[in-house]
Protein backbone atom coordinates (compact mmCIF):
# COMPACT_ATOMS: atom_id res chain seq x y z
CA UNK A 1 0.00 0.00 0.00
CA UNK A 2 1.25 3.39 -1.21
CA UNK A 3 0.54 6.46 0.84
CA UNK A 4 1.57 9.55 -1.12
CA UNK A 5 4.21 11.42 1.36
CA UNK A 6 2.04 14.95 1.13
CA UNK A 7 -1.18 13.23 2.11
CA UNK A 8 0.46 13.57 5.89
CA UNK A 9 1.14 17.44 5.51
CA UNK A 10 -2.35 17.50 3.83
CA UNK A 11 -3.70 15.44 6.91
CA UNK A 12 -1.73 17.56 9.54
CA UNK A 13 -3.42 20.62 8.25
CA UNK A 14 -7.21 19.64 8.26
CA UNK A 15 -5.97 18.34 11.81
CA UNK A 16 -4.28 22.02 13.10
CA UNK A 17 -7.62 23.95 11.51
CA UNK A 18 -9.98 21.50 13.43
CA UNK A 19 -8.26 21.45 16.42
CA UNK A 20 -8.09 25.94 16.11
CA UNK A 21 -12.50 25.74 15.58
CA UNK A 22 -12.64 23.78 18.47
CA UNK A 23 -10.44 25.34 20.77
CA UNK A 24 -12.00 28.90 19.66
CA UNK A 25 -15.15 27.56 20.22
CA UNK A 26 -14.59 26.17 23.27
CA UNK A 27 -12.74 29.48 24.43
CA UNK A 28 -15.55 31.87 23.06
CA UNK A 29 -18.29 30.16 24.97
CA UNK A 30 -16.03 29.53 28.21
CA UNK A 31 -18.16 31.66 30.32
CA UNK A 32 -21.64 30.19 29.15
CA UNK A 33 -20.24 26.69 29.76
CA UNK A 34 -18.95 27.54 33.26
CA UNK A 35 -22.02 29.20 33.94
CA UNK A 36 -24.08 26.03 32.50
CA UNK A 37 -22.41 23.56 34.96
CA UNK A 38 -22.36 25.95 38.48
CA UNK A 39 -26.30 25.81 37.93
CA UNK A 40 -26.38 22.44 36.96
CA UNK A 41 -24.24 21.58 40.01
CA UNK A 42 -26.30 24.04 42.33
CA UNK A 43 -29.19 22.21 41.32
CA UNK A 44 -27.67 19.19 42.23
CA UNK A 45 -26.42 20.49 45.09
CA UNK A 46 -30.16 21.43 45.81
CA UNK A 47 -31.77 18.36 45.67
CA UNK A 48 -29.37 16.43 47.65
CA UNK A 49 -30.13 19.12 50.40
CA UNK A 50 -34.00 18.73 50.56
CA UNK A 51 -34.12 15.13 50.18
CA UNK A 52 -32.92 14.73 53.70
CA UNK A 53 -34.83 17.07 54.80
CA UNK A 54 -37.95 15.92 53.60
CA UNK A 55 -36.99 12.36 55.11
CA UNK A 56 -36.35 13.53 58.30
CA UNK A 57 -40.10 15.32 58.58
CA UNK A 58 -41.85 12.59 57.95
CA UNK A 59 -39.91 10.48 60.57
CA UNK A 60 -41.08 12.73 63.40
Amino acid sequence: MYIDPSSGGMLFQILAVAFGVISGTVLMFSGRIKMMIAKWRRSRKEEGTEAPAENNSDKK
